[in-house]
Parts: structure tokens; sequence; C-alpha cells
């Protein structure tokens, strides 16, 4: 009979404790399951609906400060909230160090850190994402010219790597800190030939890898979900797109997304595009974006969603609203080009 008892008592306490391992591992992969969920919102790459349909509209505040106004069948709209009716679901801005300096972008200060914050909220109210633009420099940056910022002229390298890792992270933290924060960040702009010159000239590629890895490190300080992408203009372009990456890659710089420039004029055809995009695709394991283009819109986004391995990401036309062959006419309103937009959202399941 006591014999008895015990083997009950211990049968219990053995079911008791099964029970309890089982409900704390439940638990564990409740929480498990959780972290994987928010941890997918976070990073776009992992969705599955994560197709970008973008725009660059850096010159928006200074064409509204003309008094430019912008219409849909003749109603007079927010030109980010006609962009968003047409399917759009991404606006990139471009900034600059300090386009006031002498030699800068503008006089007015447009494209500085204040009115990036002022159009960064402007996308987040519209519920878009938001892809910045560091060109390190207080001037356009692309393959033909890199001006180092005025404020870092002087500076020793380390210094210089210093001053990169310090600024991308006071651009963003500034950013966080209103709830606009981007959901991707280009580590420069058009660099096949490099940033920041004369240190961060191509042809010193250890040196470039280092400013890289500091704007990268700068990023991840204030929010290591961030998307990274480097950007070079190398379209058509298979073998100097190739060479970039290759070399970069193998100094350690660690980036989310390829992306390309494609201007027929200085990139190539439309099969050089599609070959070059391919090659790409099944050689590295980054996602691809063509994240400047104005010409050929179906074609350009018919190569990037059609790639292999579903490495195209997406697109960002150029400055749509009054560039190269823009979406709207000279008096504001949409034009027929932007019609193609929502049959491309239809067709390539883009929300």
């Amino acid at each position: 009979m006591i014999m008895t008892t015990l083997k009950k008592n211990r049968g219990n306490r053995l079911t008791a404790c099964r029970l309890m391992v089982a409900g704390l591992i439940g638990l564990l992969l409740s929480f498990s399951g959780s972290a994987v969920g928010q941890r997918s919102k976070r990073y776009p790459l992992h969705e599955p609906h994560s197709r970008i349909l973008g725009a660059d509209i850096s010159f928006l505040p200074q064409l509204e400060a003309r008094g430019k106004k912008f219409f849909d069948h003749g109603i007079p709209m927010d030109a980010i909230a006609i962009l968003k009716k047409y399917k759009f679901n991404y606006i990139r801005l471009r900034i600059f160090n300090d386009p006031q300096a002498p030699g800068g972008y503008s006089a007015q200060g447009y494209c500085d850190l204040a009115n990036t914050e002022k159009m960064a909220k402007r996308i987040k109210d519209a519920h878009m994402k938001f892809l910045l633009d560091f060109h390190y420099s207080d001037f356009w940056a692309d393959p033909g010219k890199q001006f180092k910022p005025s404020a870092w002229k002087g500076l020793d390298f380390t210094q210089l790597t210093q001053a990169v890792t310090r600024y991308t992270e006071k651009v963003l933290r500034a950013l966080k800190a209103q709830g606009t924060l981007p959901d991707m960040v280009q580590i420069g702009n058009e660099i096949n030939h490099g940033m920041i010159w004369p240190e961060g000239k191509f042809s010193h590629p250890d040196s470039l890898a280092a400013l890289l890895r500091a704007g990268i490190a700068g990023v991840k300080a204030v929010d290591p979900r961030i998307i990274i992408m480097l950007h070079i203009a190398c379209g058509g372009q298979n073998a100097e797109s190739r060479n970039f990456l290759d070399n970069m890659i193998s100094r350690g710089v660690h980036f989310d997304v390829i992306g390309e420039s494609y201007y027929p004029r200085w990139h190539g055809t439309l099969a050089q595009l599609k070959s070059n995009l391919t090659d790409l695709a099944g050689r590295y394991r980054q996602k691809i974006i063509v994240v400047e283009y104005t010409q050929f819109k179906q074609e350009v986004n018919d190569i990037v969603f059609n790639l292999p391995h579903h490495k195209g990401m997406g697109t960002f036309i150029w400055e749509p609203l009054n560039y190269g062959e823009p979406l709207f006419d000279t008096s504001g309103h949409t034009d027929s080009l932007i019609n193609i937009y929502p049959g491309l959202a239809k067709t390539y399941h883009i929300r």
C-alpha cells in the first residue's frame, strides 16, 4: 500500500514536471515565433511582397517653392499622394552634407538635413517607405565627380572615416527622433569610380572599402535592421559591375542591395541591361534595384521583376515630376505615362 502510494506520488510529480517543461517549450516557441514575425516585418528583403515601385522626388520642395502645383484629372493633389494613387510605394531622397557651403548644391539649403526631415515626415505620413541617398558631398556626386565635403578637408584618413560614421549616425538619429527613420540607405551615390575623392577613389580600393564600412557602421549604430545599398552607375556594363562588387565584397563591405543606374546614353541597350542584371542575380546574394532610370519605363521594370532567383527587388524612377520623360506635364498635370504603373503593380503583385 505504501509502495503503491509512493509510486503514484512519484508519477504525479513526473507528470507535473513533464507538463511544466512542455509548457516552457511552448512558451519559448511562442516567443520565438513572435520574434521571427517581428523580424520579417522589419526586414522588407525577406517579405514576400517587398517589391518596389519607387520615385526620387528630391526636387519637390524646390518646385513647390516656385509655386508649382500638381493635378490628377484636373484635381489639385499633393504630388506624393498622386504617386501613391498610381501604386508607387517608396520615395527616395538625396542628402548633401552642407549644400550651403561655397560651391555647394543650394544656397537655400535644399537637400540638407532640415529639409530632409520635412520631406521624410511627408513620406511617412503617406504610409510609404523611404530610401535615403547619402552623397557624402556638398554637391552632386556621380561617376565624374565625388567632391569631398568642405567640412572634411584637411582631415587625415582616420579622421575622415570617423567623420563619415559620425555624420551618417547624426543624420539617422535626427530622423529616428521624429519617427521617420529610412527603411533603406545608400552609402554613396553612383560610386563605381569611388567616393570622397581623392582618398576614396576606386583606384584605392582599400581606402574606398574603409569609407564604405565607416558609413555602414554609422547606419548600424542607429538601427541594424536598415537595408544597405551600394549604388553604381553601370546598368548595362557587366565587367565594371563585377569588378566593383568583387573588390568591395573581398574587403569586407557587407550590404544587402546592388543598386544600378540605367541611362541608355551612358549604360547601353536594354539587352545589355538585362544581360548584366541577370548575371549579377546569379552571381551575388544581394537583391537588385535599378535605382535611377527615366526612359523605357515598362521595359526596365519588366527586366527587373523577371530576374532569376527572385532577385529583382524593384526600381526608382529619377525625378518624375519634372525631368527626362516625366510623369507630369509642364503645368503639373499627370500625363499618360503614369498609367503604366498601376499595370506594373497588378502584373507583379506590388502593393
